[in-house]
């Protein structure tokens, strides 16, 4: 690989947020809901996300304050939002083994529900 390859893969992945030095142990992004963005509850909201499970993960678990909503095996992709009140939500993903227990790598959004 070129260093020219190298140093735009690096800067791809300082933009996304992605730690370089933690890439082998997996990662979470969250692409949508930006944080601090105001949904619509009468609307259809999506969790827009990519996950890179690591070597320990499994699969991941969807939570809406603190409370499990979904279950997705899926590394990528994206997740409707169902019964959102109104008010301040945080929205996490946590990467979790096979015994649903997680193993640190998570990710957390705070929006505003209208």
């Amino acid at each position: 690989m070129s260093r020219s390859v190298v140093r735009q893969f690096l800067t791809l992945m300082l933009i996304l947020g992605v730690p370089c030095t933690h890439a082998a142990d997996g990662s979470v992004v969250i692409e949508a809901p930006a944080e601090g963005a105001t949904l619509k509850s009468k609307e259809k909201n999506h969790l827009v996300y990519a996950v890179n499970r690591g070597r320990k993960g499994d699969h991941v678990h969807v939570y809406v304050d603190a409370k499990e909503v979904a279950t997705l095996h899926r590394t990528k992709g994206t997740y409707l939002l169902k019964d959102l009140n109104a008010g301040p939500r945080e929205i996490c993903i946590k990467v979790v083994n096979k015994g649903h227990t997680p193993i640190g790598l998570a990710r957390c959004t705070k929006v505003t529900v209208e």
